[in-house]
């Protein structure tokens, strides 16, 4: 009897054990299928989090002041940790609990002549990769430096609002704060595109045009109505944004398939003066390790002319 009661035993704690250990691999699947919904998918990780950037050079036909300058556009593409609280790269990510969220960060670097003197502009857009818990993109910078003076402007997330900063060498315009409704930006349809598996919400939206825009249009800085359709062909997705309050136009043409590179864009004012870019190299580098002389050789990969 204590022989078989034993036996009995054991066969329960077997099976309790086995059941309990089924349970611990379900709740491992769920957390694993949660923390996956935060991007793509195995593509994008193996892809994005390898410890390298995307680095994009492209062939500029920059419109300024009447006329087509030549020049060149550098477009960035980095997944790093950011503070929700501070909107600043984290130094500490392990510490940051909760404060953490990973983000699709886009610098993009202008740089054309415009007669004797260069313009050089700098943007930057910081957009989570989990878009479900944060649709809107935490932080956009724009730096603008040629030989009369530079111009710096900041927008930051503040629950439905962007908190508006812009500080300027010219009288005319001069240091601005402001506050207006958020919503998606002009300057966050590549990262979306880059995240989203290629898509960009179709249809009549809310999007507040590139602050590059309107420093040189002179207009005021506030969400517009845009509407946004889709073409596709066997290569490339592209996508029409045509605001319905201003003379705008953005076509962004994208790889049609992973990882979902841009190929080219064209901005179109509404005049005979366009401004395109297209693709002439892509690499990907941990290019802030490759500060070197011989690193100098990569610039060549990227066909940069300077």
């Amino acid at each position: 009897m204590g022989f078989r009661f034993t036996i009995l035993c054991l066969v329960l704690f077997a099976c309790i054990s086995c059941n309990s250990e089924k349970n611990n691999k379900t709740e491992l699947a769920v957390v694993t299928k949660q923390d996956n919904s935060t991007t793509t998918n195995n593509k994008f990780n193996d892809y994005w989090y390898t410890g390298k950037a995307e680095l994009n050079s492209y062939e500029l036909k920059q419109a300024r002041y009447n006329e087509i300058r030549d020049g060149e556009v550098v477009l960035i593409f980095v997944t790093e940790p950011f503070s929700l609280s501070k909107q600043v790269k984290l130094d500490r990510p392990d510490k940051a609990g909760k404060d953490k969220v990973t983000v699709m960060k886009l610098n993009q670097v202008r740089k054309f002549n415009t007669g004797i003197y260069d313009y050089s502009i700098v943007t930057s857009t910081f957009t989570p990769v989990d878009t479900q818990n944060h649709p809107l993109t935490l932080k956009s910078t724009t730096s603008i430096q040629e030989w009369c003076g530079q111009t710096f402007t900041q927008l930051n997330l503040d629950q439905k609002k962007y908190n508006f900063q812009q500080f300027t060498y010219f009288e005319s315009t001069g240091d601005e704060k402001k506050q207006f409704d958020a919503a998606l930006l002009e300057e966050d349809l590549m990262t979306r595109i880059r995240i989203n598996n290629g898509q960009l919400p179709l249809g009549e939206i809310d999007l507040i045009p590139s602050t590059l825009y309107s420093r040189s249009s002179h207009k005021n800085l506030q969400p517009e109505k845009a509407k946004i359709s889709k073409t596709e062909n066997k290569k490339s997705i592209t996508y029409k944004i045509e605001y319905s309050t201003l003379n705008r136009t953005i076509t962004i043409e994208s790889e049609k398939n992973f990882p979902f590179k841009i190929l080219g864009w064209i901005e179109d004012n509404g005049s005979d003066l366009i401004t395109t870019a297209r693709l002439k190299s892509s690499i990907n580098e941990p290019y802030w390790k490759q500060k070197s002389v011989k690193d100098e050789a990569k610039r060549k990969e990227l066909m940069l002319s300077k």
